[in-house]
């Protein structure tokens, strides 16, 4: 894997205080855990940043060398790697996630 992947992606991190990296996009998603993940963020009433992995293999093979997390979705809020789609969840159930989200966590 280059090192360049691995700048795209804290660059796309870094960018955005939400990002998603998730199989299909928001409005169209490609797997149950990605759609999940969507469906929590959007109840939270914020915008974030997607990519779709299933556009880009060397993107969906870096990001989990990237994070040392070996499933898609993955969440990052303010550039730190929240997890996959059961912590999302949990977290979102707990009020952890809207903690995290605000900046009160």
């Amino acid at each position: 894997m280059s090192e360049d992947i691995f700048q795209k992606i804290k660059s796309q991190i870094d960018q955005d205080k939400i990002v998603l990296y998730m199989k299909g996009t928001p409005a169209m998603p490609q797997c149950g855990f990605s759609a999940a993940t969507v469906e929590a963020l959007g109840r939270l009433g914020q915008d974030f940043a997607s990519y779709n992995v299933l556009e880009d293999p060397v993107l969906r093979e870096g990001i989990k060398q990237y994070s040392n997390w070996p499933t898609i979705p993955q969440l990052y809020i303010d550039g730190e790697f929240v997890g996959g789609c059961d912590i999302v969840l949990s977290m979102f159930d707990s009020g952890d996630l809207q903690k995290l989200v605000a900046g009160d966590a």
